[in-house]
């Protein structure tokens, strides 16, 4: 227990008002003007913890996309191909993207969605591993290694692009993928941050160990870019796959990015050759040669509207540095674990039970902090989770939830401030105190 948790035990504080300790670590947080920068204009009082599934919207993204509307279509038309540079913003915001991830300019390309560039990067490292061992379907390098606790979709994806090439899916812990991967590898297709519990994995070391057993490695970021420091470059990333609507702050729906080691792409064989990737696409020829470069990963007509709102969200991010969003981040989250052992004592209020089931130590934690909730009654019954979250959001707090009994919560540390934190844990309390009187009823 912390010392204002000393002072104040499980007391709930009504309204909005600031502890003392929060206010005090707002004044010195290097980067609490980025808040303004974000439309946080909710009902009065609303502290957002989701920017782990929808980041917030810029201020600056409304004027600008009025203006791709207006003017670059409504006026401009076709020629805004050209004249507005519609035509190369998916490799132009993927080098806005590219420092973020610890990528040097040139390896990222933005377009499609987070599935459809796991899909391409999959196919496209089994058939990268293959012609590196000069073995053909059936003649080897046949398993594809995948996460065990992966988002759903990687492992459909995975099972897809087995399918395709011809080889088997193998779930495996994340803590097991060294000992796993050997002479059959020829992917493994892995969360940096788990989803579900904030659990950060060790990016260079899993990437290492594929690589001393011949494979390759397709990196899962959607939890880790814009968060916290991600070095793909440096630790031997092959393949890499994010979202932009996360921590990224690009909207509903924002195309995903694909990242492809340079020294990879000239023998990428995308598993989907469209026109946009073409060597030459304006001379639509029937063979198809691949590009040079990033824009291997293509495929269709960009998705303009959202390209060009994430290429304006992520002006947020001039003169930030990732490594103090990674220690505000820390530094919320801990703030976060300390005010929720103080409003909730024990982690009991009547028959339910909260666990942490994000890591304690820094270096294996995202920025999201995960509780289970659970009903200590013999009955059980529904979710707990589920009403608890209800309530939350009922009072101004806005997290998430995952079946079976896991609260979410993500924070952004751009406009996430330690007052809201210290709310958000407040109100937890209370709301935990009168499901749980509700459940023993």
């Amino acid at each position: 227990m912390d010392a204002h948790g000393a002072a104040t035990g499980a007391a709930a504080v009504s309204g909005t008002e600031v502890a003392p300790d929060a206010a005090e670590l707002d004044a010195r947080d290097e980067l609490t003007h980025c808040r303004a920068d974000f439309v946080l204009d909710g009902p009065e009082g609303t502290v957002y913890l989701d920017g782990n599934s929808l980041g917030a919207l810029p201020r600056s993204v409304p004027e600008r996309l009025a203006d791709v509307v207006e003017r670059e279509w409504g006026r401009l038309l076709i020629r805004s191909w050209s004249e507005s540079g519609w035509w190369t913003a998916p490799e132009r915001t993927g080098d806005r993207i590219a420092p973020l991830v610890g990528a040097a300019p040139g390896q990222i390309v933005v377009g499609d969605s987070t599935s459809v560039n796991v899909f391409k990067a999959v196919v496209g490292a089994v058939r990268l591993v293959r012609e590196e061992h000069g073995v053909a379907e059936g003649g080897g390098r046949d398993e594809i290694l995948v996460d065990a606790a992966t988002f759903p979709t990687d492992g459909y994806i995975a099972r897809s692009a087995a399918r395709m090439t011809g080889a088997t899916v193998r779930a495996v812990p994340v803590s097991a993928m060294a000992e796993a991967a050997g002479p059959s590898t020829a992917v493994a297709l892995v969360n940096h941050v788990d989803y579900r519990t904030g659990e950060l994995h060790d990016l260079a070391a899993v990437t290492d160990a594929v690589h001393r057993a011949g494979g390759r490695v397709v990196w899962d970021v959607c939890h880790s870019a814009g968060a916290l420091p991600v070095q793909l470059d440096a630790d031997g990333a092959d393949f890499a796959v994010g979202c932009t609507y996360k921590y990224l702050n690009g909207g509903p729906g924002s195309p995903a990015f694909l990242y492809v080691r340079r020294e990879a792409q000239p023998r990428f064989d995308s598993p989907l050759p469209g026109w946009t990737s073409h060597a030459d696409p304006f001379a639509m020829a029937d063979g198809y040669a691949p590009g040079d470069g990033a824009v291997r990963g293509r495929v269709g007509t960009p998705d303009i509207l959202s390209m060009l709102a994430l290429e304006e969200a992520l002006t947020v991010w001039d003169g930030v540095s990732v490594e103090a969003v990674r220690a505000k981040s820390l530094a919320l989250t801990d703030f976060f674990l300390r005010r929720v052992r103080t409003y909730v004592p024990d982690g009991r209020a009547g028959r339910l039970r909260l666990t942490p089931l994000t890591p304690q130590e820094h270096e294996r934690r995202g920025s999201q902090i995960s509780l289970l909730c659970e009903d200590g009654s013999a009955a059980g019954g529904d979710d707990p989770a589920e009403a608890v979250m209800a309530g939350l959001h009922a009072r101004g707090v806005v997290g998430d939830f995952r079946r079976p009994g896991v609260l979410r919560f993500g924070f952004t540390p751009l406009y996430t401030s330690f007052a809201d934190v210290d709310r958000a844990a407040r109100t937890l309390g209370d709301v935990l105190r009168n499901t749980g009187r509700e459940a023993g009823s």
